[in-house]
């Protein structure tokens, strides 16, 4: 009976777009169970979306986090009784409401960021100065890549009466 050896595990250095990809895929997963939720995450999705474009349709809403529109409607009126959002008159079209952000849902929002990124200085200051230095370099790359994102997810860049998307 031949028993074959375990393959050892390939250690790939980490050049190529798929592993970078990974490593930033894997790394915000891990972030994101790291920080203690008390929303979905479409929901603070929405949240950041109506503070980086300002107010926004329903039907836009839904189509940016990619989910149906029952669904958003269901989200934003949860929301609105959270005082996270409020429905406005949209000024060019009468018979349309906006959803936008509150001021608690601003701070709510910030609060959520401000953990997040704490997290990921703790784990940040474990580097050795090096990787710290490395990953300095490369926050304007990561920036861009968030840009993209946007971009992607909202084409159009503008919500009526709202900011323009970072370019």
């Amino acid at each position: 009976m031949s028993s074959q050896p375990a393959s050892p595990r390939r250690i790939q250095r980490p050049d190529s777009a798929t592993d970078s990809a990974s490593a930033v895929y894997e790394l915000l997963g891990s972030m994101l169970r790291r920080v203690p939720r008390d929303m979905s995450l479409t929901s603070l999705s929405t949240l950041s979306t109506l503070d980086r474009t300002g107010p926004r349709r329903i039907t836009d809403l839904a189509a940016i986090e990619g989910v149906t529109q029952p669904s958003v409607t269901a989200l934003v009126t949860a929301l609105e009784r959270s005082g996270l959002v409020e429905r406005q008159s949209d000024p060019t079209d009468k018979r349309v409401a906006l959803v936008a952000l509150t001021p608690d849902g601003l701070d709510y929002l910030q609060n959520r960021r401000r953990a997040g990124a704490e997290a990921f200085a703790q784990l940040i200051g474990k580097l050795p100065a090096d990787e710290a230095a490395a990953l300095a370099a490369a926050i304007p790359a990561l920036q861009r890549l968030r840009d993209l994102d946007n971009e992607e997810r909202d084409p159009g860049g503008r919500a009526p009466g709202g900011r323009r998307t970072p370019e």
